[in-house]
């Protein structure tokens, strides 16, 4: 791969944007790697949870820039694919659990690359923007109504109709950002192996049930938690658990 690079360390795999001397922008052959990785993470049974990072350079590191401007203006020029929309991921339908671990800038469209993803670590020399009023421009690839439903419509209007940056300490205290340190990197490592070390189908499931209750009244979120409570419970793991439980040993979960 030429625009990034992917690792896989046993049930975590890493995305890292590897563009560093391009601000590490968004083109179409950058968008269609992102989205090849998502489908090994999403296609590979041993993977459990993914992280999104970047390379960087200098004293004022960009995690993303956005939308690499010189292929041109709008998504027929490219930096989108058309299953993942923008970087293959904006778009894209997920079911394993997948970290943004951001040091330095996320603007424009790298916010939005950031708020596809389900959890946020920073560094507190990181800070998010989504400037695009200021060019004539909107957040399109996700960010007008994702930010909203993270730090509520007061501030992600204050943020969206300014174009001003928010630093991480104070996306941090918004509920944004969920972990914040220096060692951004080994935060979401941390944060990854704990997941990972749970149940893989109770993760997936739990996973989907946010993101598709936040969108139901209580009366159809509480038939849907049943639905996948009865899943859960179901599975060849939910045994495993029990019998781990009662000989006093970590479980070996096969993710059925």
């Amino acid at each position: 791969m030429s625009f990034i690079a992917f690792l896989r360390d046993g049930p975590v795999a890493t995305i890292t944007l590897n563009r560093p001397d391009r601000r590490n922008a968004i083109n179409t052959p950058m968008a269609e790697e992102i989205e090849a990785a998502l489908d090994e993470i999403e296609s590979d049974e041993s993977i459990r949870i993914g992280i999104l990072r970047a390379n960087t350079i200098g004293d004022k590191p960009v995690f993303c820039s956005g939308y690499d401007l010189s292929s041109g203006a709008g998504p027929d020029h490219g930096g989108f694919t058309e299953r993942g929309g923008f970087a293959g991921l904006t778009h894209r339908d997920r079911t394993k659990p997948l970290i943004a671990s951001v040091d330095g800038f996320a603007v424009a469209g790298g916010f939005e690359i950031v708020l596809s993803c389900d959890l946020i670590v920073a560094s507190p020399r990181s800070s998010f923007g989504l400037a695009e009023v200021k060019w004539n421009l909107v957040a399109a690839a996700g960010g007008i109504f994702r930010l909203t439903r993270i730090i509520g419509r007061p501030m992600a209007m204050d943020v969206l109709l300014t174009g001003s940056p928010l630093p991480a300490e104070r996306a941090y205290q918004l509920g944004l950002v969920s972990r914040l340190g220096d060692d951004v990197d080994g935060l979401a490592k941390e944060l990854a192996a704990t997941i990972a070390g749970n149940a893989p189908l109770a993760v997936r499931l739990t996973r989907g049930g946010v993101a598709t209750g936040e969108y139901l009244d209580d009366a159809a979120a509480f038939a849907y938690s049943d639905s996948l409570a009865a899943a859960v419970t179901t599975s060849q793991d939910a045994a495993e658990g029990v019998q781990a439980f009662l000989e006093k040993r970590q479980p070996v979960w096969t993710g059925r």
